[in-house]
């Protein structure tokens, strides 16, 4: 069942999405050849406390994990392209591209954002990659209006990575959110337009494109991560929105 938020229930949304953004922008800044992902780690959890929040992925166990959620950020390297665990003994290196993903309960309220970043020095193929995923989600907000449909997302997402060279990541899913950290609807990456369930005022999103070369096949690896079937590196973007009737705010802008 799709929820939908209230007024009041969106500008706590808006208020929490705010201080994630921000944060987010902060562990994005730390990015670097040389530090280890569990710093990176420690640095979001303490940010997410002092503000007043919480992390809402740190012991969070969806139905497709086999055990709950070990951090507050998921770090996700190269050809990882979700759900990547921070540790002490994994550390980033020059050329490498690195997704931060990760949400926040603020007031009883559930945000979540990503971005993939680079690290040092990387391939120009790879930034484009970057660049283009974040351009997805850009062209699947704008779609996101009341009357439009889930079809028409997944239709921006996908139409705009492979007139671009890349691959949409099919069995991955942008979902609801709001009062959970996973909620209905799933937002598939593809799609027919006007197709699928149409967009009502109160709905809230969690848009998260994900893009690769050469293929959309996954392999799913021992720590719940995914990663892409011919090691090609990934993006991922993701912003939280919220449909209204004349307008769609991003969250966590």
């Amino acid at each position: 069942m799709i929820t939908i938020k209230t007024e009041k229930e969106i500008k706590i949304l808006q208020q929490g999405g705010h201080i994630l953004a921000k944060i987010l922008k902060t562990v994005a800044k730390a990015v670097r050849p040389g530090i280890s992902t569990d710093t990176l780690d420690k640095l979001a959890f303490k940010l997410i406390t002092e503000a007043g929040g919480k992390p809402s992925f740190l012991h969070y166990k969806a139905d497709f994990m086999s055990k709950p959620y070990p951090a507050s950020l998921c770090v996700s390297i190269n050809d990882v392209i979700v759900h990547g665990t921070p540790n002490a003994k994994t550390f980033l290196k020059e050329g490498d591209i690195v997704s931060l993903d990760f949400g926040m309960i603020y007031k009883g309220m559930y945000t979540d954002t990503a971005i993939t970043v680079p690290v040092g020095k990387v391939d120009p193929r790879y930034l484009k990659l970057i660049k283009v995923t974040k351009e997805a989600l850009d062209q699947a907000i704008k779609v996101a209006k009341v009357g439009n449909t889930l079809g028409d997302i997944g239709y921006a997402i996908e139409s705009h990575l492979k007139k671009n060279g890349m691959m949409p990541i099919k069995n991955l899913v942008g979902h609801g959110v709001g009062y959970q950290v996973h909620e209905d609807p799933e937002i598939f990456n593809y799609g027919t337009p006007h197709s699928g369930i149409t967009l009502k005022p109160g709905y809230v999103l969690a848009l998260e494109p994900m893009g690769t070369y050469g293929t959309s096949d996954i392999v799913e690896n021992e720590d719940d991560s995914y990663s892409t079937k011919n090691g090609e590196y990934a993006a991922h973007s993701e912003h939280t929105i919220a449909i209204l009737k004349d307008r769609t705010i991003v969250i966590t802008k």
